[in-house]
């Protein structure tokens, strides 16, 4: 049976534990960090999240529900993620079941066991933003 914790705890992860997260997120996985906005404000927010990538797919796990505001805002606007330093465009993301999906990290699978979804999206091109720059 999938996990989905509440939203009060989502609350206080984003007051307390994001902004400690965001600080080693964008370079040390699993953690990534995924960039979007937001659909009512248009405001660009990062929320660290645990990601596994495989070839050029990305599976992020959904520990709070397809409801969750980064979730939301991935699906209707698009985003980026930034993953060891380097930032790559979400090309058509969307959600699925951890069992749904080939293609996607065995590591991913596993832990999107605990919350039932996984956001999966191809990386598209890289991008300038978070970390270095091309060597």
């Amino acid at each position: 049976m999938p996990i989905r914790l509440p939203r009060r705890l989502a609350r206080v992860n984003r007051i307390l534990t994001n902004p400690i997260q965001l600080r080693y997120a964008w370079l040390l996985p699993p953690w990534v960090v995924i960039v979007h906005r937001g659909r009512r404000s248009g405001r660009l927010y990062r929320t660290p999240v645990n990601g596994f990538v495989k070839g050029r797919t990305l599976a992020a796990v959904i520990l709070y529900g397809e409801r969750s505001d980064w979730v939301q805002n991935v699906l209707a606007g698009g985003g980026s993620v930034v993953r060891a330093g380097r930032t790559y465009e979400l090309v058509e993301p969307r959600v699925v079941g951890p069992r749904d999906v080939g293609g996607v990290a065995w590591s991913a699978r596993l832990v999107g066991r605990l919350s039932g979804r996984l956001l999966v999206a191809s990386l598209g091109e890289r991008q300038p933003g978070f970390g270095p720059g091309p060597r």
